[in-house]
């Protein structure tokens, strides 16, 4: 009988949590407190971006090309030749 009883009371307070959860969450002062809140963060980013320094840009002519020859012959590797054991 007490553990029946236990076990009421524990899914009573679990569903007055989520209820209550709920019922916060999806109230209207709560959708204007977090609607102000991104209000704030916009406003915050654009008084931000304007106070950056725009850098000047010192990467030209930065970029060396190296002419390569292909006349070196390239060597040819067998690999059935290397699993041989060496005499």
């Amino acid at each position: 009988m007490l553990k029946e009883i236990k076990y009421f009371i524990f899914i009573f307070v679990i569903c007055l949590f989520l209820f209550l959860t709920g019922k916060y969450y999806f109230s209207n002062t709560n959708k204007k407190n977090s609607y102000r809140s991104f209000l704030s963060i916009n406003e915050k980013i654009k008084i931000y971006t304007e106070k950056l320094p725009i850098l000047e840009d010192d990467t030209k002519n930065i970029i060396e090309y190296v002419e390569q020859s292909n006349k070196k012959k390239k060597k040819k590797f067998n690999f059935w030749k290397l699993l041989e054991p060496n005499e």
